[in-house]
C-alpha cells in the first residue's frame, strides 16, 4: 500500500489504534480534506462514530480558535488533529487530555507538495523509538541544566528544574493519552532562563529549509538577536508576522529519534523528528508542561549536537550514547 493510505492506515491501526466503542473527532481544514477522508475511511473500519471537523480559521494561528473555545472536544474519546499546523499545545486538547481524552497532533503542513502522510518517514517502528527515548529520558529528567554545543557554532544552555521530559512516537498509548507524529524526546524547559547562542543549521519549522547556518542569541530565556544572514531575514519576517513578543521565548528542548526522517526543509515534522538533531521550541508550550502561553508554537532545527545532562554527555554529533558513570 502506497501513498496517503498507507500512512493513514498507520495513524488509525498503529498509532490510535481506535476502539469499536471509541468516538473520533478528525479535525482538519479545506487544504488538507484529502488525507482527512483517508484517516476517516481506515477509522470507520474500526468504529461507527467518526466524525470531521473542518476549521475556517487556517494558517499558523489557527491554534487561537481552539484556545478561546477550550471545550469543543467535549463528548469525544479521541482527536486527530490533522490540519497544518499544530494543535497539541492549545487549552482545548489540554483539557480534553486532562479529562481523559487522547489526542494525536498530526501538523500536515509540506513545502514540496507532497502529502505529508505520504511520506517515508511515517513507517519508523514505534517500539525502536521508544526504546531510544527510554536510554536518554532518564538522564534528562535527573538533570537541571542541559548544555547543547555542535561544531557549527551552537554552545546553548537551557533549564528543566521540575520538568519533565517525555517522547512522542505517534502512539497514544505510549504517550499516555496524546501523542505527535514529531519522533521525539521533548523537554518543556524553564521560560525564562535559556542563555546562549544556537546556530541553526537545518530547518525553519514550518518555513522550509535553513539554507544558511544562521546564530541566534538567546538571553533570559528570549530570542535577543538574529544574525542577518538571508536564512536570518526570512525568520525575522515570520517572527513579526504573529505580532506576539511571546513567540520568542525558548519553551522547549526536543530531540529527534526518527532514523526514517532526513532533515531536508520539505516537511515541518519530518525536519524535527529526524535522528542527529535537535530543536528548540519557542512560543506556546502548555500541554508539554509548560507554563507559557503565546499565539503559537514553531521549532528550529540545528543538526549534529553534543547535548549533556548535567555533565554528562548523551549525544554526541548527533548520536545517541550510554553515558559514563561519574567517578566518586
Amino acid at each position: 500500500m502506497k501513498g496517503i493510505d498507507r500512512g493513514a492506515e498507520i495513524v488509525i491501526k498503529k498509532w490510535v489504534k481506535l476502539k469499536p466503542w471509541q468516538k473520533l473527532l478528525i479535525v482538519t481544514s479545506e487544504e488538507t480534506i484529502e488525507e482527512a477522508q483517508a484517516l476517516k475511511k481506515f477509522a470507520l473500519k474500526r468504529s461507527a462514530s467518526v466524525d470531521l471537523m473542518i476549521v475556517e480559521k487556517t494558517g499558523m494561528k489557527v491554534g487561537v480558535f481552539f484556545d478561546q473555545h477550550e471545550d469543543i472536544f467535549t463528548g469525544y474519546h479521541v482527536i486527530i488533529g490533522a490540519t497544518n499546523y499544530s494543535l497539541v499545545t492549545t487549552r482545548a486538547a489540554k483539557k480534553a487530555i486532562k479529562h481523559g481524552g487522547k489526542f494525536l497532533s498530526l501538523p500536515l503542513c509540506t513545502n514540496d507538495g507532497k502529502p505529508m502522510l505520504s511520506y517515508d518517514f511515517m513507517t519508523m517502528d514505534t517500539k525502536k523509538s521508544k526504546m531510544l527515548a527510554m536510554v536518554i529520558m532518564k538522564y534528562l529528567n535527573s538533570a537541571s541544566v542541559i548544555h547543547i554545543t555542535s561544531k557549527n557554532g551552537t554552545d546553548l544552555k537551557v533549564y528543566k528544574r521540575n520538568r519533565k521530559a517525555g517522547f512522542f512516537n505517534g502512539v497514544l498509548k505510549d504517550g499516555k493519552g496524546y501523542s505527535s507524529a514529531s519522533i521525539e524526546v521533548y523537554v518543556p524547559i524553564e521560560e525564562t532562563k535559556s542563555e546562549g547562542i544556537m546556530v541553526v543549521d537545518g530547518s525553519l519549522g514550518y518555513i522550509g529549509k535553513a539554507d544558511y547556518p544562521t546564530k541566534i542569541e538567546i538571553s533570559q530565556g528570549k530570542i535577543k538577536k538574529i544574525q542577518d544572514t538571508i536564512t536570518g531575514c526570512q525568520l525575522q519576517e515570520y517572527l513579526r508576522s504573529y505580532e506576539d513578543e511571546g513567540i520568542l521565548v525558548a519553551s522547549e528542548l526536543g530531540i529527534g529519534l526518527n532514523s526514517q526522517s532526513k532533515c531536508r526543509g520539505k516537511c515541518y515534522i519530518e525536519d524535527e523528528s529526524a535522528y542527529g538533531t535537535f530543536h528548540i521550541g519557542f512560543g506556546r508550550n502548555l500541554a508539554l508542561g509548560g507554563v507559557h502561553e503565546a499565539s503559537g508554537h514553531y521549532d528550529l532545527v540545528c543538526m549534529e549536537p553534543n547535548i549533556y545532562a548535567d555533565n554528562r554527555q548523551i549525544m554526541m554529533e548527533g548520536k545517541i550514547i550510554t553515558p559514563e558513570p561519574e567517578v566518586y
